[in-house]
């Protein structure tokens, strides 16, 4: 039980951390990533010395292991900023794979209520965007709507529609209407997103404002030589010294970045869900 609670504990202090910094700058502080990584490898190790069983470090590896290759994958998918990803490892380093608070291990409840949690908190902060930045959102929305595309998706729709009717007795009509309502859906949920990015996600800054893990929108050349770009996944600490080098003698005076929605409070959320309720998607199946 003790273990438990200095666990828990020392995750919620670290996740309230991440949260204010997270929405104060937008960044999650490496300080505090890796020192979540090391107290939590640290901890289960001082655990497994004091009680003489292996078993608490190597859940610390495992649960380390296993949100580490999670949080590749988010990063190098876009889906995820570095910080983000970096406190999904130093998590999985406290928490470990089998802690558990009920049958299912802790871990794994967790994860479902962060993708859950996460869905619903960036379209709420999405919305919100929309509505701040309502006129220039519209603007952008009927922009991107172009005419073709809306011909091709009332196109698309009316065959679905015929296809439905000459099938209303068969499962295969309810099937066509179900990919009918996916595929309107999924096509302004696109518009929408792409919307919101432009509005209120992209802006410019000078390259002595940037911080490691910027998400770079435009390549950014000087005589020809590539400095950094979409490709890069987050700008680095050399692309960012060489960048301010050019600024200071006026070669380059600003760059092109996507801000990303402070993610970290949906961690944070689906982690005090998570203690009280434990894992919602089984909950509610």
């Amino acid at each position: 039980m003790v273990y438990e609670v200095i666990l828990f504990s020392v995750t919620l202090i670290g996740l309230l951390i991440g949260t204010i910094t997270d929405l104060k700058t937008r960044e999650v502080p490496d300080w505090l990533n890796y020192g979540l990584i090391c107290i939590g490898l640290g901890l289960n190790l001082l655990f497994s010395i004091i009680y003489w069983n292996y078993w608490f470090f190597v859940n610390s590896v495992a649960g380390f292991v296993i949100f580490l290759i999670i949080a590749l994958v988010m990063f190098y998918s876009g889906q995820w900023g570095g910080g983000d990803s970096k406190m999904l490892m130093g998590l999985g380093a406290l928490i470990g794979f089998d802690v558990r608070l009920s049958n299912v291990p802790f871990i794994v409840g967790f994860f479902i209520n962060i993708l859950l949690v996460g869905a619903a908190y960036g379209l709420l902060w999405s919305l919100v965007l929309m509505v701040r930045n309502w006129k220039k959102f519209l603007k952008e929305f009927r922009k991107i709507s172009k005419v073709k595309v809306k011909r091709y998706v009332l196109g698309f729709s009316l065959l679905m529609v015929v296809l439905f009717f000459f099938n209303i007795d068969n499962l295969f009509g309810y099937m066509f209407l179900a990919l009918l309502f996916m595929a309107i859906s999924t096509f302004f949920l696109w518009i929408f997103v792409k919307s919101i990015e432009k509005v209120c996600m992209v802006r410019y800054v000078s390259p002595d404002k940037l911080t490691e893990g910027d998400w770079i929108v435009k390549d950014v050349r000087y005589k020809g030589k590539y400095l950094c770009g979409p490709k890069d996944l987050g700008i680095e600490k050399k692309q960012i010294r060489e960048l301010k080098r050019l600024f200071k003698l006026g070669k380059i005076k600003r760059v092109l970045i996507k801000e990303g929605i402070p993610f970290v409070p949906s961690f944070l959320i689906a982690y005090i869900i998570s203690l009280i309720f434990g894992n919602v998607f089984f909950m509610f199946v």
